[in-house]
């Protein structure tokens, strides 16, 4: 099966330009910042969205230059520069305007592209700062440096990159009507997904999709191949998609507890529960919940549902 995304996964759309030459161009920084745009994320990882755009405040509220803990997100139409900020959600300047509290799980399809990359950025970034306050080499103090984009030890100087977790997710299907969907142990009964799984050290992504496969519901997996990816910074975290082939007549074995049951969905099942809407969808009826769109697992469960067998 000649098996392609049909969309680009929601997180991994361009929007900003990220101008990476400005995290060590201090003056340029600096010139840009009176009139940067200002993106508050919460403790809990929120932020405030009017009319599918998350709200910019001005930078220049926070004094005359960007404080060590804001981070550069890039520049905007019109080569405004935006930062982010972790702290309490203000309002937005136009007060006549409603404006919605919401997280990156349940931002889907109802914000642009640049809001997008600019919420998944700023919450990578922030997520990998609030853990990275000491050296891992000598467990020194740190401070921010490259306009956010890494720390520095006080004491050493060496120098420390926010750290991605590869993963990978994997629809697995027989080549034919049937893909297999599985329930973690934690999930509602009717709750299913793709399998997935981090990369181990010294692993490939497409060993890594045999293993984790193997070791959560036993089945082993041939002809793995990529699909795409998209970041998911809960917390830090990179998802890279594959398709893979599996034998149905095999028997599923749960061997590390984290999957509490799988099955063989056929291509109609699954386009039912498609329609039916989604996790977030409380008042559906279906027997099958699939993930939302802000997931690239949907992304991947559309495609193969909208192929021919």
């Amino acid at each position: 099966m000649d098996l392609r995304l049909r969309d680009v996964p929601f997180l991994s759309r361009i929007g900003a330009d990220r101008a990476d030459h400005l995290r060590t161009d201090v003056d340029a920084a600096a010139a840009g910042w009176a009139d940067a745009a200002l993106l508050r994320v919460d403790s809990r990882n929120q932020v405030l969205v009017v009319d599918g755009r998350a709200v910019l405040g001005r930078a220049a509220a926070l004094g005359d230059k960007p404080p060590p803990e804001a981070v550069f997100l890039g520049r905007i139409a019109g080569g405004r520069h935006v930062w982010a900020i972790r702290g309490a959600l203000e309002p937005p300047e136009n007060l006549d305007v409603e404006a919605e509290v919401v997280d990156l799980r349940r931002l889907g399809k109802i914000i642009d592209d640049t809001s997008s990359q600019l919420v998944s950025s700023a919450m990578a970034l922030l997520n990998w700062h609030d853990t990275a306050r000491f050296s891992p080499v000598d467990g020194t103090p740190t401070k921010p440096a490259r306009a956010g984009w890494s720390r520095v030890s006080l004491i050493t100087g060496h120098e420390e990159f926010p750290r991605i977790d590869a993963a990978v997710i994997c629809l697995v299907h027989d080549g034919g009507d049937r893909a297999v969907l599985a329930r973690q142990a934690a999930w509602p009964p009717q709750m299913f997904s793709l399998l997935a799984g981090f990369v181990e050290a010294g692993e490939s992504f497409e060993v890594c999709v045999a293993r984790e496969i193997r070791e959560e519901i036993g089945l082993t997996v041939r002809d793995v191949r990529y699909l795409g990816s998209q970041p998911w910074p809960f917390p830090r975290s990179l998802m890279v998609g594959f398709h893979a082939l599996a034998d149905p007549d095999q028997d599923f074995s749960f061997h590390d507890g984290e999957i509490a049951e799988a099955g063989w969905f056929t291509r109609d099942e699954v386009r039912a529960a498609l329609d039916a809407g989604d996790w977030t969808t409380t008042a559906s009826e279906s027997k099958l919940r699939l993930p939302g769109s802000v997931s690239i697992a949907r992304i991947i469960i559309e495609a193969w549902a909208a192929a021919r067998d």
